[in-house]
């Protein structure tokens, strides 16, 4: 078991979210509100005293949340980076790099967490957070070997039928930017779990199981948030 110690956060939070219709026209959808908190908030209210520095990557009208929270939340100092070109997740992060100096957690912007699952995840070096679901949807597919061992996450917009699914939720070191950054086939957009895939053949990448997690996709999304929160504290 690793100990908790210094580290920073990096929330990706530059995209629209236009499958969130008229909801996204003013707002990103990071700054969509929940239980009376948007959901960036939500992510930082559970994020652990020893995570001193959150690094968002913000794009589609990120002037919002920078004025929103500023330099600083609740004690943490709050850094932006801009990714003005949307080219998937291991381009986002890429923004991040001249800022980070350490083990660092990742995190998508607008999906819902619980604290739980970011404290078992950062008690390795190199984690990812998944989770199962009876129907996949959009998303990075988890797929196992024969031995149950991590194989390969595979993008896809209707997978169909039950399975696991990277939630967006990773730890891993600064040697992340060492490993060229894979392409998804198809698209002009390069996968940030796809290129952690790369460094197992170094590093030990342990999966954890989410006990909740919320994918925020589409409108209805958010009612399914709402209603987590009648019964899940911090």
């Amino acid at each position: 078991m690793i100990s908790l110690y210094i580290m920073q956060a990096v929330i990706l939070a530059a995209g629209r979210g236009k499958r969130m219709g008229a909801l996204t026209d003013t707002i990103p959808k990071p700054m969509l509100r929940v239980s009376g908190k948007n959901l960036l908030e939500h992510k930082l209210d559970i994020l652990p005293p020893e995570i001193k520095e959150v690094i968002f990557v913000v794009g589609y009208l990120g002037d919002v949340i920078k004025k929103y929270f500023g330099t600083s939340y609740h004690g943490k100092k709050i850094t932006y980076v801009e990714q003005t070109d949307l080219h998937g997740t291991g381009h986002s992060l890429g923004q991040a790099k001249p800022f980070l100096h350490g083990r660092f957690l990742v995190m998508m912007g607008d999906d819902i967490y619980t604290k739980e699952d970011i404290l078992r995840c950062l008690k390795s070096e190199w984690s990812i957070l998944i989770h199962k679901l009876p129907e996949l949807r959009s998303g990075g597919k988890v797929i196992f070997d024969e031995n149950g061992n991590l194989k390969d996450i595979v993008e896809g917009d209707n997978h169909g039928g039950e399975g696991y699914i990277y939630t967006g939720l990773c730890v891993c070191g600064p040697e992340i930017f060492d490993y060229e950054l894979v392409k998804l086939p198809g698209r002009e957009e390069y996968g940030l779990p796809q290129t952690l895939l790369k460094a197992m053949k170094d590093f030990k990448i342990n999966v954890e199981k989410a006990t909740q997690w919320i994918q925020i996709s589409a409108p209805e999304d958010l009612e399914k948030a709402e209603s987590f929160f009648v019964d899940y504290t911090i």
